[in-house]
Parts: C-alpha cells; structure tokens; sequence
C-alpha cells in the first residue's frame, strides 16, 4: 500500500517500485488523500486550456485515472480536500476544512479501515517532514503511522473495518538523495548536457540527509513511470525538471528507487538503529516472505 498526498505524487515518488511489484505478483494500492483540488497548473501548455480552467478537480481524477491504468495498480481516494500550499511571510492561514486541519483520528479513520480491507505486509510513505514541507504531506505521514500502528488493534477505530490487521513494515520514500543528485549532475555534464541540479548543489547543506536503508532496482520500469508521470499533464512539464535526465542515463547511473524503513515488525536495517548500519535492503518485502513462510509452517505443523 501507497500513501500519497495527492493525485501525481504515486507517480512521482516510487511509481517504478509499484509498477515492478505489479509486474511481479504483488498487489499494489495505492491512496490518495486528496483530490489536489487547490494544485495549480504547472504545465504551460495547459494553464489556459478551457476544459481545465472549467473543471480542474475532474480533470486531475481522469489524469489519475490514466496513470493507475499505465502502473497497473488498484487505487483507492480517502476523499479529504487539498489544502493549497501557503505561500508569503507571513503565511497565510490554511483554508477551513482542509486535509492538514482536520483531526487525526478523523483524518486517519478511513486509512485504518482501508488497511483492514486490503491487509498490506508493506506500506510507504513520507517522512515526518513531508519529503518537502507542505501540509498534505505532513498530514499524509502522520495518518500512515497512525493507520500503520493502529488498524492491528481491536480496541482501536472500533467499527472502522474488521478483523483488525497488522502491517509488518512502513517505509518511506527518499526520492532525492544527495548521492543520487550528484550521480545525475556529474552524468549530465560528463555527458555534454545542461544539468538543472546545479542550484541544489551550491544550496544542499539547507537541506536534511535523510538515511537510505532499501535500494528497490527498477532499471525495467523507469518508463512506465514516466509515462505514469506524464498522464498527469496539468501537474509536470514534458520538457522540465522531472525529464531532465534521460531515462537511459536514469538506468545507467541510478537504476533504484530509495527509501528508509521507519518501522518493521520482522526485523531488518530500521532507520536509527544499530542494525541499520550500513545495511542496505533490496527488496521491500525482505524479512516479510520469510516470516509468512515461518508462519504457515507453524500451522501446518
């Protein structure tokens, strides 16, 4: 299970992962908290496009729609309303009835529920800082810890789906690490191009390093995942940042989506941790296959 803020972050951040674990077998949803009702229009293209202007909120649910079509992953909206991204100094106040405003309990009820119904062994998620600051993503990280902790408890959003179900290991995703900026600046140059990581490079002590436990290789689905990207065509620029390098080059220099595991109930490189120590995973769901093998042996026995 995927928890996004917002319709275009599934694809943004781990749509590879997803689209590699479709292809493997797995069951992959993924949810939406919000609908990205006050996101703006960042492809110049389409700012002014009428259908857009007309009905943004229906035009970002049919660009999710394609996008959950090209991943092959099964997609659930929890139904909570974007909170815009406040901008100023100071900034304004968040609008009433917002995502980032509501109570958590309230916020994470249908997460619990959802998560009681699809009973995921992985979830993934954001970090507490969001990845970047904005309020849905902050919002997203605190309920997917909350579902992650809670849904397992009966005593816990009792009527909010049944029986109870326990996920085994929560990650979240580092899609921006300095080591892989840097691999993708000094490739771009060495290859004769532009890079448009040269501001990040002069600015990167602002930013926190978060830890990398788990390298997924999705050197086979990096174009499915643009392609996921590009469906939401009101959100990204075909000619901007998220192209920039090319998706050979992406293959060659970089071919793993990163992420930190944040809690696990199997053991395994957690974040913080001694064990973590230069421990570096390779697969979600390492630990997991062997603790459900574990499992069905001590019933059949």
């Amino acid at each position: 299970m995927a928890v996004h803020a917002h319709p275009d972050d599934e694809s943004s951040k781990g749509a590879a992962t997803t689209a590699r674990y479709v292809a493997d077998g797995v069951d992959v949803l993924v949810v939406s908290c919000t609908g990205g009702e006050r996101g703006d229009v960042l492809n110049p293209r389409l700012q002014h496009d009428p259908e857009v202007v007309r009905d943004i909120v229906g035009y970002r649910r049919r660009e999710m729609a394609e996008a959950v079509r090209i991943l092959g992953v099964q997609h659930r909206w929890l139904g909570f309303v974007d909170s815009g991204l406040p901008e100023g100094d100071p900034l304004p106040p968040l609008p009433d009835g917002c995502f980032a405003l509501e109570p958590l309990e309230i916020a994470a009820a249908p997460l619990v529920r959802l998560v009681r119904e699809f009973r995921p062994h992985v979830m993934t998620t954001y970090d507490e800082n969001g990845g970047y600051p904005h309020p849905d993503h902050i919002m997203c990280h605190r309920v997917s810890v909350e579902a992650y902790e809670a849904a397992g408890d009966p005593d816990r959003y009792v009527g909010h789906g049944a029986p109870p179900w326990t996920p085994l290991k929560l990650y979240y995703n580092q899609t921006f690490s300095r080591l892989k900026i840097t691999a993708y600046h000094e490739a771009l140059l060495a290859s004769g191009a532009e890079s448009p990581f040269a501001e990040w490079m002069e600015r990167w002590e602002e930013r926190e390093e978060r830890p990398v436990t788990t390298r997924v290789p999705v050197g086979d689905h990096i174009e499915t995942a643009d392609a996921a990207l590009r469906a939401h065509a009101t959100q990204v620029d075909p000619d901007g940042f998220w192209f920039a390098v090319p998706a050979a080059l992406r293959r060659e220099v970089w071919p793993t989506e990163d992420y930190e595991l944040a809690r696990s109930r199997v053991g395994g490189p957690v974040a913080g941790t001694p064990e973590a120590d230069g421990v570096i995973e390779d697969d979600l769901f390492a630990g997991v296959r062997e603790h459900l093998a574990a499992q069905a042996a001590g019933v059949a026995r």
